[in-house]
């Protein structure tokens, strides 16, 4: 039988309070949500500020990276270079700012950001999701 490592509410709490951080410093207004390795959500934050859809967007960008094991730019960039059939694939979103949470190389869950530019989703994110290591 395989065993697997989780995050518990102690790993979640201190992945919102690095991004949560990584985002004040930059004084950006972002939803960041924390999910586990099949896109169920474990926490949302929404920062002072930042539009009521960031946190759709946020959840669906987190819920991608658990769900296909990879950053969530990664669609983005295939949809980008023509391959258009992955606008219609279930369960996914083609834009930056989602990025998995990996502990010995397995993705135990996800960090999704939404708010401001994607590339700073994405710094957000990855603060986020390094904070563990």
């Amino acid at each position: 039988m395989n065993s697997k490592a989780i995050l518990s509410q102690n790993e979640v709490s201190r992945i919102l309070a690095a991004a949560r951080s990584e985002a004040q410093n930059n004084q950006w207004a972002v939803t960041i949500v924390v999910v586990d390795d099949g896109g169920h959500p474990l926490a949302l934050e929404r920062l002072d500020g930042c539009a009521p859809s960031a946190a759709y967007i946020a959840t669906e960008k987190a819920r991608t990276s658990a769900l296909g094991r990879r950053e969530s730019k990664g669609y983005e960039d295939m949809v980008n270079g023509g391959r258009f059939a992955f606008l219609s694939a279930p369960l996914l979103t083609s834009l930056e700012g989602g990025v998995p949470i990996v502990h010995d190389g397995q993705v135990i869950g996800a960090i999704g950001v939404s708010g401001v530019k994607a590339e700073q989703d994405a710094q957000v994110a990855k603060t986020g999701a390094q904070c563990l290591k």
